[in-house]
This record gives C-alpha cells, structure tokens and sequence, in this order.
C-alpha cells in the first residue's frame, strides 16, 4: 500500500479544516475506511477516489495518481495488507488448497512451511516470519470474535509438511478448535474431482464498519480485492465449494482419523 498516497490524504483533509468523519460523511464513506486509507492499510476504488476529490476540492488529483494494486502486489510483503485487515475483521473465510491457513498453523508446521521457500530464507529471517505467523493466530485467543470458517482441500490434510510427526500435532490442532468451537472447518474431498477454488487460496474478511474485501494468492503474489463485484464474485465461488464439502462432524472424524494416521507413521 502507498503510505506517501495516504500521508498526503490526510495532508488535504487537515489543511480544508474537516475530521476524519466528516470527510467520510462528504464523500459517502464511512471514517474507519478513511483512517485505512491514510494509514496506508487500503487502496480506495476509482469511485472512492473521485469522491474524495469531490469532497476535498482536488480536482483528480486523488483519482489519477490512485495506488494501482497490480504493482503492489508483486513487492515481497505482498500479505501485509491482507494482515492488518486480518486483525480488524469480524468474520474470516479462509480457503486452502495446498497448505493450512496461517492463523491455523502450529509453530513447527510453520516452520517448515518456510523452510520451503525460494530463494531460502537466512533462519533469522524465517524466525521473524514464524512470529509473525504466530502473532497472526492470536486472533483466535478471543473465545468468539472473529468468527472463523476453514474450507480445506483434501490435499491439505494429506501433503505430509514437515514430517508424520509435524503433521500429527498441526491436524491435532485444528480438530481441537473445532471441538471448541472456535473454528468451523470443511473438507473438500479427493473424490469431489474439480471444485471451484482450484486455482488458489482465497481469504474472505467482513467488518463492522466497511465493505467486506477479498483476499487471492498465488506464487508469489498476492492480491486485496474490494471491487464489491470481485469479491461478490469470489464469495460465490467459496459458497459453491463450500456445498459440496463434507460437513462439520464428517470434516473433523476426517481431521482426527488423518492425524492418527500420521502418529502411527511416525
């Protein structure tokens, strides 16, 4: 996200005298969704920016030079933004094709996760990574808040990351939210055949105060989507896998039943 974009919102609003919720309330937004944009979290849509040239007197200058989200999305910490909204949320969606979701990952499967990577990663380097990750999963210490869906391929409880013995702890862990009740999961199963998540993770995040967004990623890149017609469209595509998933209690004997599998192994 550009900071520099958001530093000279905030500049314009300030020098024309108005609050935060008061430049929300001319350009018809709301002022959590300005505070993100001056503080650099969101990039606003063609139509939130030419509202707030509107609303602030600038002409298109807030139009014309408008972050393009196809650039930042290929610098290397492409999922910062996704983070930070990740922390705001008050319901996530998660989808996975190939690995578990980060707010999901135990500190070994982690690990290993990024030990995986290209170039490899200096262990200090990849420690940083890992706290980061962990930090991520606090959002679930909150016994309620956000709530929290996992829609998992198949191909996620039987890729063997890290070792039998990672894996019996990590599939333990999600099952043991699931008992809790802080997590709701499904699976996708291999019998399924073709579903319409294959192409990649997706993230689906909704607030309290502003329009839900989306989140894809792929190989190394990754990309916020609030176009409210992209990610209507991808929270369809969640709602059409998630019907053919197995149910709960069915996802999580599944759950339960790999990671025996795995400590046998082991």
């Amino acid at each position: 996200m550009s900071s520099a974009y958001g530093q000279w919102l905030r500049a314009r609003r300030e020098a024309a005298g108005m609050t935060q919720q008061e430049l929300a309330d001319a350009a018809f937004m709301t002022r959590s969704h300005v505070a993100h944009i001056e503080a650099g979290r969101r990039i606003p849509s063609e139509d939130d920016a030419r509202r707030l040239d509107a609303a602030l007197g600038t002409g298109d200058v807030l139009t014309s030079f408008r972050p393009r989200k196809e650039e930042d999305a290929t610098l290397a910490d492409y999922f910062e933004p996704a983070r930070h909204l990740e922390q705001q949320a008050t319901m996530i969606r998660e989808f996975a094709l190939t690995f578990v979701p980060g707010i999901l990952q135990t500190e070994r499967y982690a690990r290993a996760v990024l030990s995986m990577t290209f170039p490899p990663k200096r262990e200090e380097e990849c420690d940083r990574h890992v706290v980061t990750r962990l930090e991520r999963s606090k959002i679930l210490s909150d016994p309620t808040n956000p709530v929290v869906w996992a829609l998992l391929d198949e191909m996620v409880l039987r890729r063997p990351v890290g070792g039998p013995d990672v894996m019996t702890e990590q599939l333990t862990h999600i099952a043991d939210l699931v008992d809790r009740g802080r997590v709701r999961v499904h699976v996708l199963p291999f019998a399924l055949g073709g579903h319409p998540l294959m192409q990649g993770m997706l993230s689906l995040m909704w607030f309290e105060d502003q329009p839900p967004v989306a989140y894809s990623e792929g190989i190394s890149i990754g990309k916020v989507h609030d176009s409210p017609d992209m990610v209507q469209q991808l929270q369809s595509r969640y709602d059409l896998a998630l019907s053919d998933a197995l149910p709960l209690r069915e996802s999580l004997a599944l759950l339960r039943a790999a990671a025996k599998d795995y400590r046998h192994h082991d």
